[in-house]
């Protein structure tokens, strides 16, 4: 991650980011100055450069995700390219009434983003295709208006550390169910947080069955690998000082197979990273813990892989969870509902204040928002935080209702609660009311379905094809809020 301040004479590039409305280096029309837009400018001989012309759009209207994707989409544009450095030349604005939306502080912090969020390449699995070309970028004070050098450098280390906690996320989510199994996945994190003031403890085998994590034993059992709920706390929050107690829970079926209700299609490959949400909330721990955030929080991780071996739990079996409520396993593949369950109960434990968990659940999702949002249900305090949140950051979210009328989807005919509704509609709304039977009184708790924003599965202008590691930058933002002063 080499970005550098004041160095422009490494660099065999520039890039002119350009604004509707303003005179720019290069004369180009005000179409090539909508929001991420890019134009190359090759030069007529070898000892002449190749300058990029990246269009901003209005500086009036900017959002700090269009100057995010467009930092992305100049890195990638370079990469194909084969450059190794540039320099990003930013004019000031001269017209007060062109005054950006967002401060010289936030469109920085999102190039910077957006610069190292385009970088990201998954090569660990490649061979004669892989690209380890490296591209460094450099930076100029004076484009800069109101930043110090220091604020320019503490932007950097921001920028550095939340992009290492989202491409942790990215890397587990794109990782090859060979490799990153229930077993081997409690392992990566193990070692992730090794040195880490967290406290980290795994509930498996034995400790399960005393906790009565019964939704991770009857999901983990078609598998040859042992399902785990891992427990980070962390406090970082001043001592003496009362502070709420925020729980992060993570869906993190590494491979769903769908279980004895197995998923058909020609090609299922995609269902390695049915642990996306699991992957961000430990992205998010990352993020926390390496920042020094003064917050008091604590990552559940339910993991597990759904196969259909020969001791996988049944169509019609029956989970008995220790608040009482007993559960018609009516489809195998509603599988993650059950370990979430596992988690809220075992948050409730822990005296949580504010409970946020997140999952890849439904395809349902997917249908009603597309792939770019996720949906939310629950407290609306903590939804609107969080919408507001992803609005600023790009993880967008999309408030949901929680439909009374539909809970009789979810009666059974022989326990307390079926874990899919009876029909094909709703599915991620009749979801959310299942988990919600889980959730302490005591708590405050929102659920997300992200589904649909775990990857993209073909490659855009600011990303590669796979994983997006959507959500770690979500809940570390929120999670920080929270501890700010009002």
């Amino acid at each position: 991650m080499n970005i550098t301040i004041d160095e422009v004479q490494l660099a065999d590039t520039s890039i002119y980011a350009v604004y509707e409305g303003e005179e720019s280096h290069y004369r180009v029309t005000e179409s090539r100055k909508q929001s991420m837009t890019l134009t190359w400018f090759y030069g007529r001989s070898e000892h002449e450069s190749d300058d990029l012309v990246a269009g901003m759009g209005p500086r009036s209207n900017l959002t700090s995700e269009q100057v995010r994707r467009t930092g992305a989409s100049a890195a990638r544009a370079l990469l194909k390219e084969n450059k190794s450095s540039a320099v990003l030349i930013r004019p000031a604005s001269r017209d007060v009434g062109a005054a950006s939306r967002i401060s010289a502080e936030e469109e920085l912090q999102a190039w910077l983003e957006g610069w190292l969020y385009g970088l990201y390449q998954f090569n660990k699995h490649r061979g004669v295709t892989a690209n380890l070309q490296a591209l460094s970028l450099h930076l100029r004070q004076e484009d800069w208006e109101g930043l110090s050098r220091e604020d320019m450098e503490a932007i950097i280390r921001t920028v550095e550390i939340r992009i290492e906690g989202t491409q942790f996320t990215r890397d587990l989510v794109n990782e090859s169910p060979e490799t990153l199994n229930p077993e081997a996945f409690v392992a990566v994190v193990e070692d992730r947080f090794k040195k880490a003031p967290v406290d980290l403890h795994v509930y498996r085998g034995q400790e399960l069955h005393d906790r009565q994590l019964n939704g991770l034993i009857a999901v983990g059992a078609g598998s040859k690998y042992e399902p785990a709920m891992i427990e980070i706390s962390y406090n970082g929050a001043e001592s003496g000082k009362e502070s709420p107690h925020i729980v992060l829970i993570g869906k993190g079926v590494t491979f769903d197979m769908g279980g004895m209700n197995v998923k058909i299609g020609r090609d299922i490959s995609d269902a390695r990273m049915d642990m996306g949400g699991a992957a961000a909330v430990v992205g998010a721990m990352d993020i926390l813990v390496s920042r020094k955030a003064p917050v008091r929080v604590t990552a559940l991780i339910a993991v597990a892989d759904n196969l259909s071996g020969p001791d996988a739990m049944l169509p019609s079996s029956v989970v008995h969870y220790p608040n009482g409520l007993s559960v018609q396993v009516a489809n195998t593949d509603g599988e993650g509902r059950l370990i979430i369950a596992d988690a809220l109960l075992h948050a409730a434990h822990l005296n949580a204040d504010k409970v946020i968990d997140i999952a890849t659940l439904t395809g349902n999702v997917g249908a009603a928002l597309g792939l770019e949002i996720a949906g939310i249900w629950g407290d609306q305090e903590l939804t609107a935080d969080l919408v507001e949140i992803g609005e600023r950051n790009g993880e967008r979210l999309w408030p949901m209702p929680l439909m009374d009328e539909y809970e009789s989807e979810l009666r059974s005919d022989y326990a307390d609660l079926r874990n899919v509704g009876t029909s094909t509609l709703a599915g991620a709304i009749t979801a959310a009311l299942f988990i919600r039977h889980f959730v302490a009184e005591t708590m405050k708790w929102v659920h997300i379905d992200m589904a649909g924003t775990v990857q993209y599965k073909r490659e855009f202008p600011h990303s590669a094809a796979g994983a997006t590691g959507y959500g770690a930058r979500l809940l570390a933002d929120y999670v920080e809020k929270q501890f700010r002063p009002a």
